[in-house]
């Protein structure tokens, strides 16, 4: 069994643990899912610098712990009994600040900026999160902006879009778990190859 399966598995327990206590009371709790942060980052020289990871800002649709899908381009639903350990923008945040950290090649990385003095931040909107329903088995698409910005003059260093994208097994929520944490990964993998360059250079 992957680790990611076995993350899974255990954060899913309590809920289906929770769920005999509240059968009486209704609808039982949905089962909780994380992601896994990008790793196995080549080494290279440590830049002295602090960077702290803004939330990312998303449409309503996106902001919730549901996760999301999409049958047509214009309908947004949620996988039943099923949902994020976060709302998806702080999901991804978390899941930033671990992937610049396990790159071993910044300062320091946070998403709070009262437990560091950044000297840079990165913006984000997340802009697709969902599984879309174009085949049988439906594809993860995820796609952010990102803006990197030094803060002492408000420069802005760079920006560009990145997206991933990742086919599920199978119809079922494990399978389409697997597949946002592959395209997720994917994208983290982007952003923190292309961020580390222009804060090398700044």
């Amino acid at each position: 069994m992957s680790r990611l399966a076995r993350r899974m598995l255990l954060l899913a327990l309590p809920a289906g643990l929770a769920a005999c206590s509240t059968l009486l009371q209704g609808k039982p709790p949905p089962k909780l899912y994380t992601l896994e942060p990008a790793s196995g980052f080549p080494p290279g020289p440590r830049i002295n610098a602090q960077l702290l990871i803004d939330a990312p800002t998303a449409s309503g649709a996106i902001d919730t712990e549901r996760i999301a899908l999409m049958k047509s381009a214009v309908t947004v639903d949620y996988f039943a009994d099923a949902a994020w350990t976060d709302r998806a923008p702080v999901l991804v945040q978390n899941l930033l600040v671990q992937s610049f950290e396990n790159s071993d090649r910044i300062g320091a990385t946070s998403r709070d900026s009262s437990s560091l003095r950044p000297d840079f931040v990165l913006l984000s909107e997340l802009r697709e999160f969902a599984a879309v329903y174009a085949t049988a088995n439906p594809t993860i698409h995820v796609r952010l902006g990102l803006k990197l910005i030094r803060l002492d003059d408000r420069r802005l260093l760079g920006q560009r879009q990145v997206e991933a994208s990742a086919e599920a097994a199978q119809d079922a929520i494990v399978p389409v778990v697997t597949a946002f944490d592959g395209a997720l990964r994917s994208a983290m993998t982007e952003i923190v190859t292309w961020s580390l360059p222009l804060l090398a250079r700044a």
